[in-house]
């Protein structure tokens, strides 16, 4: 599998996994290529509509910026199974 193959399974795991959560803004976030266990790593954030930071709001007319979730997409390569979904915390990060 290709590195375009990952990225385009993973975002739609990700839309299919989410769906019922109105996930808005899909996107590739970071990508890691594991050699030895020769699985994709592929982080793809995604906002939802709860999540919208309305306490900056000073006139009311601000749009809601909204957070962003980050997902890391684990997908073996030889038979394309995604093998798992977990939480990707960047609190802190620089």
């Amino acid at each position: 599998m290709d590195v375009k193959e990952a990225i385009s399974k993973a975002k739609e795991y990700v839309k299919t996994v989410y769906e019922g959560e109105r996930i808005r803004n899909v996107g590739l976030e970071e990508i890691n290529w594991d050699e030895v266990a020769r699985v994709w790593d592929i982080t793809i954030g995604f906002s939802r509509p709860w999540e919208a930071d309305r306490g900056s709001r000073i006139t009311g007319m601000e749009p809601d910026i909204l957070k962003r979730s980050y997902k890391i997409v684990r997908i073996r390569d030889d038979d394309g199974v995604v093998a798992s979904v977990r939480h990707r915390d960047v609190h802190g990060a620089i």
